[in-house]
């Protein structure tokens, strides 16, 4: 209808960065994108990227889509940010950016972090936490900042994601969702909200209370489009933007996951597999459930560190025939992917793969590499990409299991989104896998989706998320799972790639002792 509102939906990836406009029954109006260089690296394994730079596309993609679009300007009612998660920057007394923004993938640590007290050393190794300690203080981008850059360190007095940046610079308030707080910060996931002061980590981290931002909650305000935001970014000034939360976060609330009979998958170049739930309920112990895009609200998470960076990996190292061609033909090299799964029967004639290319912290552990069993002279490289796919789905079911033990509820139904949920034979073969109808939601942009749902509910256009999701997320094809494929996948996941961890960590030890890789 031509005078109903309009919900703007900004979302900042590792990509690209997206201004999409969305209506009151979730359909994608108008979208515009700026592709961005994901990060800059100075040395291996760092990925940093200018704060600017990001604020620079944003305004881009926001300014083109009002350039393609100019008669919806006047009917935005709301605007909602999402961002990449745990991309961390430091900010001076003045709100500028002192150094590059340190992007998720970074992987830099230290051991140069603050001592603990011995009764806090003690506490942790009686409770089965001094590797998972060891890995906050050694990771955290605050800690290796402090001992690696001191000098920008001292200077920094806002310690904050991304999102709260960018919400900064479009309102002049620095605050940030609850549901961003993912990654190394001292935040209380129970509470959703900054940790206690005798908490341990503020003996883990050198951040300080008085460097981190307010807290809010889902839907609600951030603040308002200010005049030189609305000059950069062509927002209407005094628009209200709603605090939505990470991208992850808002994929979920997008696919319906405000229930744990509902999982919702993401094959994304991380792929999760989550549940919402009203309760605090640890996927694993101590492993937190993050704040959902939902006030006072969880999501249990699983991830597979490198999920469909896998596909990109792949296309890298054993796809250059389908690369030329793809450029021959002026199409995306993974749009020819597709044949080759056609050409490699289910279960990749005995190729099983256990996805682990990144080690983990719990599961799986430090000492986790990946694995690929079963090779004969009849195998492809078409059979070695269907055993990515297969590999990365068996790893999320297990995930699955391990969701439903501790939410004590059945997942009777899945929602996928992401990249990966574009294919037809990849939701086939989840769908296989899993043994359960695998729903692709209505549209691709689930983050957006997520944003503009936030900003429906605050500004009142939908009374609550519940009802906000009924009206705005819609199942697209389903996909029901063929019963002797099925089971052909049952076999091989609970025969073979359940076991293939436990038999293979002692080796995966050994190989890390006599390499030294990975670090510890």
């Amino acid at each position: 209808m031509a005078d109903e509102p309009l919900f703007l939906a900004i979302d900042q990836g590792t990509q690209s960065v997206r201004a999409m406009l969305f209506d009151p029954r979730g359909q994608l109006v108008a979208k515009a994108q700026q592709h961005i260089t994901p990060y800059f690296s100075k040395h291996p394994n760092w990925a940093e990227q200018n704060g600017e730079y990001f604020w620079h596309h944003l305004g881009l993609a926001c300014q083109q889509l009002w350039q393609q679009h100019p008669t919806l300007r006047n009917r935005v009612a709301a605007a909602a940010l999402t961002c990449q998660r745990a991309t961390m920057i430091c900010l001076d007394e003045e709100f500028q950016p002192v150094r590059p923004a340190t992007i998720w993938l970074d992987s830099r640590r230290t051991d140069r972090y603050p001592p603990l007290p011995f009764w806090m050393r003690w506490g942790a190794a009686a409770a089965g936490m001094s590797h998972m300690l060891y890995q906050l203080r050694s990771k955290a981008e605050c800690n290796w900042l402090a001992a690696d850059f001191p000098h920008d360190w001292a200077r920094t007095r806002h310690f904050v994601q991304l999102s709260a940046y960018l919400s900064h610079l479009l309102t002049g308030t620095l605050q940030d969702a609850v549901s961003s707080q993912v990654g190394y910060v001292p935040f209380d996931h129970k509470r959703q909200d900054w940790a206690r002061p005798g908490d341990l980590k503020w003996q883990a981290l050198t951040v300080r209370p008085e460097q981190l931002p307010p807290l809010v909650q889902a839907a609600r305000p951030l603040g308002r489009i200010t005049a030189d935001a609305a000059a950069h970014t062509g927002i209407p000034a005094g628009l209200t933007l709603y605090a939505a939360g990470a991208d992850k976060a808002c994929e979920v609330l997008a696919c319906g996951g405000i229930r744990p009979d509902v999982g919702c998958i993401s094959y994304g170049t991380t792929a999760t597999i989550n549940t919402g739930n009203t309760r605090y309920i640890e996927p694993m112990p101590f492993l937190p459930a993050y704040p959902a895009a939902v006030p006072h609200a969880y999501n249990s998470e699983i991830i597979v560190q490198r999920g469909y960076w896998m596909v990109n990996w792949f296309k890298r190292e054993f796809a250059a025939h389908e690369v030329r061609q793809a450029e021959e033909r002026g199409i995306a090299p993974e749009l020819l992917f597709d044949e080759l799964l056609d050409a490699s029967p289910p279960g990749a004639m005995g190729l099983v793969l256990q996805p682990f290319w990144n080690p983990g912290v719990k599961f799986p552990g430090p000492e986790a590499k990946g694995a690929v069993i079963g090779f004969g002279d009849v195998h492809t490289r078409a059979h070695l990409y269907r055993s990515i796919i297969e590999g990365l789905a068996y790893a999320l079911r297990h995930g699955k299991d391990q969701l439903q033990k501790r939410n004590g509820t059945p997942i009777r139904t899945l929602r996928v989104a992401g990249g990966g949920s574009q294919s037809d034979r990849i939701m086939q073969i989840t769908a296989n896998i899993f043994g359960l109808p695998t729903e692709r939601i209505h549209t691709y942009e689930a983050s957006g989706l997520g944003a503009a749902i936030n900003a429906a509910v605050g500004c009142g256009v939908h009374s609550d998320h519940a009802t906000a999701v009924e009206a705005m997320s819609h199942p697209g094809q389903v996909f029901e799972p063929h019963a002797s494929t099925a089971q052909v996948y049952d076999r091989l996941y609970k025969e073979v790639y359940l076991r293939m961890y436990d038999r293979l960590s002692p080796l995966y030890r050994s190989i890390r002792h006599i390499t030294h890789y990975p670090k510890r």
